[in-house]
């Protein structure tokens, strides 16, 4: 699909994410999921480096953008953007981590609805981060916006 070109596209214009070996490995309209790889992610101490954590976190955000917006179409000169976002440890990271967030049919309606008539549409994303054993290690809060530039 042309949201999936997109997504690989986003991956590969942000340098640092490519670099993290971050892969996107579903995302439908008001879902993705990416994982983070241990390698080159792991710190001093042999868990996953926090900032690793927190950039596959908020990349969700602009993933979801592109595959549930159409920002070809109907929404043309609007990008995804993140206004603010706060990240909670719970424990250490080890192994391959899966980040994952998703927002509801009424909440992309109403995202697209304020985009149109205001030129912007904010919305809250929540992300999980969970190891390969299924165990929360972190959670985000981003507010992000979907906003006509120019």
């Amino acid at each position: 699909m042309a949201y999936t070109l997109r997504v690989e596209a986003l991956v590969g214009s942000v340098p640092i994410l490519a670099a993290m070996g971050i892969r996107v490995v579903e995302v439908v309209p008001g879902r993705a999921v990416a994982e983070l790889p241990p390698e080159p992610n792991v710190n001093h101490f042999g868990v996953t480096y926090a900032g690793s954590l927190f950039s596959v976190a908020e990349m969700l955000g602009g993933v979801l953008c592109l595959a549930t917006f159409d920002l070809e179409g109907e929404l043309a000169g609007f990008v995804p953007l993140v206004k603010e976002s706060t990240i909670r440890f719970r424990r250490p990271a080890m192994g391959v981590v899966r980040a994952e967030a998703s927002m509801s049919h009424d909440e992309v309606a109403r995202v697209r609805d304020d985009a149109l008539a205001t030129g912007k549409g904010e919305f809250v994303l929540e992300a999980t981060l969970t190891d390969a054993g299924g165990e929360v290690v972190a959670s985000t809060v981003g507010t992000y916006q979907v906003r006509r530039l120019g």
